[in-house]
Parts: structure tokens; C-alpha cells; sequence
């Protein structure tokens, strides 16, 4: 099962920057035991929304050439603030440097315009026919199911022309 800590993609500027929000419910599961009479989002859901931000920059800087994008590192993280039921997290992720497979990004992760995380993220994007000897197949099929998701996500609004 995959849990989507992104409810929409606000802006993408490929091989540069995206922003993203997770709106917060009351109905996230987890909030029952995290905790019970003051419920947050917990700290690791919030570094999952910037790797998740960062690694849809990814997938689009290189046009979905990698079925695979993992988070390699997360350096420096600082929280600075709960998210509450009712609240939407917005994270913005930039690329500060790009190899063919290493990406490093500066990430942030803002309530009402005001810092709640940030820190620093390395993520490493691979193909498992290549990095694990599995069929091609496996990866073109990873591709497009991330493809689909990815447009539920992000839907640009065409420019006035």
C-alpha cells in the first residue's frame, strides 16, 4: 500500500523548484495515537512530504527516466511547528545540484507562511534493471503507474494564449 502525503501539486518549474500541500484531516488514522488529547502530524510524516515533493521534482526534471527514487539522506532538519488537524502544509523543494543518479535539495515545509520544517534531502534515482538485474519490464511498468498518479497530482492550468 502507498499513502500519498501530498494532496496537490501547486507549482512545478522543472529542474528547479515544486510546491506541494498536504491539508491535514482529523480522519488521518494515525492521529488517534499521535497523539490522542493534542493531535500533530508526526515529525517523520512531515520529512515524507518533502521526499515526496522532491522525488515529483525528480520524476519530472528527468522526464520519468528512473522507476525508482529513494531518499538517501535528510541533513539538518529543524522543526519549527506543529500541523494540526485543519492546517495545510505547504513544502517547497529546490534542486541546489543534479547528477545523472544523485539529486541534493533544499526543503521547507510552511503553515500559514510560517516555517515548520526544513533541512536538506539527497535523494538517488535508479532503475532496478539496471541496479538489481530485474526485468526492464518491471521498471516501464513502475514508470507508468507513477505517471498516472503523478497527473492526479499535478494539472497545470494552460496559459492565456
Amino acid at each position: 500500500m502507498r499513502f500519498s502525503q501530498l494532496d496537490r501539486i501547486l507549482h512545478l518549474d522543472k529542474g528547479v523548484s515544486i510546491k506541494a500541500v498536504k491539508c491535514l484531516s482529523l480522519s488521518e488514522e494515525y492521529l488517534n495515537d499521535h497523539f490522542p488529547r493534542f493531535p500533530v502530524m508526526p515529525g517523520v510524516l512531515m520529512l515524507e512530504s518533502m521526499f515526496q515533493a522532491s522525488m515529483w521534482l525528480v520524476r519530472e526534471s528527468t522526464d520519468f527516466r528512473y522507476s525508482t527514487v529513494v531518499l538517501r539522506e535528510a541533513k539538518s532538519l529543524k522543526f519549527q511547528g506543529f500541523v494540526q488537524p485543519g492546517s495545510s502544509l505547504v513544502v517547497g523543494a529546490e534542486i541546489k545540484s543534479m547528477t545523472e543518479n544523485i539529486t541534493k535539495l533544499k526543503v521547507v515545509g510552511t503553515i500559514d507562511e510560517k516555517p515548520s520544517v526544513s533541512g536538506r534531502l539527497v535523494l538517488e534515482s535508479y532503475n532496478l534493471s539496471e541496479k538489481e538485474g530485474r526485468d526492464a519490464a518491471v521498471d516501464r511498468y513502475m514508470t507508468e503507474k507513477f505517471k498516472l498518479f503523478y497527473r492526479r497530482l499535478w494539472s497545470p492550468v494552460p496559459s492565456a494564449g
